[in-house]
């Protein structure tokens, strides 16, 4: 708070004025008979006008250097520290202001933070369990591959098993032909009658 800086009155009219009231009081305390004043104070009313109008005199030449070096130290200090005290709530008042926004911004950040996190767990859930779906998928697929493989491999490898069987069969049935009836039975066509009594007597799997 600035203060308003006054014009300052000149102490010489207050300095005259004082000279004039102790030259009257001087005046006063010698040419007054004291009489009147000496009945006044038997009395027990004690009145010196003279004395009176000195000490008002001496204190109307005094007060400009009262003033000077006494007053107006003391309000420019009353002044200055009342202008500190405004600036310190001022200050203070800011830096409320201040913590007031800065809270509010941090929580606004600290909702935002948590949506955001919120939301990536959601979305890093929804990716995983997609994620589990499409694996157990592939891998149900890949069980069925894999049993579609060895079921044709199982019949692949019976198919040839039963034709090295079949093939022995033939060969044996030959072999003992011959022996039985000594002839030659090796040729082709008494190995395709051999295979087609065999085929019709097979026991099917």
């Amino acid at each position: 708070m600035s203060s308003e800086q006054k014009p300052s009155k000149s102490p010489i009219p207050g300095i005259i004025i004082g000279v004039i009231f102790m030259v009257a009081g001087t005046y006063v305390s010698v040419n007054i008979t004291k009489g009147p004043l000496e009945a006044l104070a038997k009395q027990g009313i004690l009145l010196d006008p003279g004395k009176t109008l000195g000490v008002v005199g001496v204190f109307l030449v005094l007060f400009p250097a009262i003033k000077v070096f006494y007053l107006n130290p003391l309000t420019e200090a009353i002044n200055r520290r009342n202008s500190d005290i405004e600036r310190t709530f001022s200050e203070a008042e800011d830096l409320r202001t201040q913590m007031t926004a800065m809270k509010s911004d941090y929580e606004q950040r600290l909702a935002r933070t948590e949506a955001e996190a919120r939301e990536q767990i959601q979305n890093q859930i929804k990716e995983a369990q997609s994620l589990r779906g499409q694996l157990m998928q592939e891998a149900a697929s890949k069980a069925d591959e894999l049993v579609k493989k060895a079921q044709e491999e199982i019949e692949n490898e019976k198919t040839r098993v039963m034709f090295e069987i079949r093939s022995a069969v033939v060969n044996l049935t030959l072999t003992a032909t011959e022996r039985v009836l000594g002839e030659n039975m090796t040729d082709d066509r008494n190995r395709k009658l051999v295979e087609e009594f065999i085929n019709t007597v097979e026991v099917p799997s």
